[in-house]
């Protein structure tokens, strides 16, 4: 599939964007962008436009990281109740379970 013009709209502002995605999630995107752009401007204070994008980026960024992190954690879990599990049947039934596939 060949990339297609979607329009999104920003902080107010109109984009053409190139994309090979779904419409419909190249719009999820620019609405949550949107969305954490929103959230900066609530502050007390206003930001300029440039200001406003970085640190809407950088609370992007922090998604990101921290969903990372709940992934890493989230595998180590898994990890440790399959270790548990394995060496749990391998008590019972009296043999390696890890070594068969």
């Amino acid at each position: 599939m060949g990339k297609r013009a979607v329009v999104v709209h920003i902080a107010g502002q109109r984009y053409v964007l190139r994309s090979d995605a779904d419409e419909t999630y190249v719009q999820s995107l620019a609405g949550y962008v949107n969305e954490r752009i929103n959230e900066v401007q609530r502050g007390p204070r206003p930001v300029p436009a440039q200001s406003l994008a970085v640190l809407a980026a950088l609370n992007i960024a922090d998604d990101l990281f921290r969903e990372r992190q709940s992934q890493v954690a989230l595998k180590e879990k898994i990890r440790d109740k399959s270790k548990t599990l394995l060496a749990y049947l391998d008590k019972e039934v009296g043999e390696d379970c890890t070594d068969q596939e």
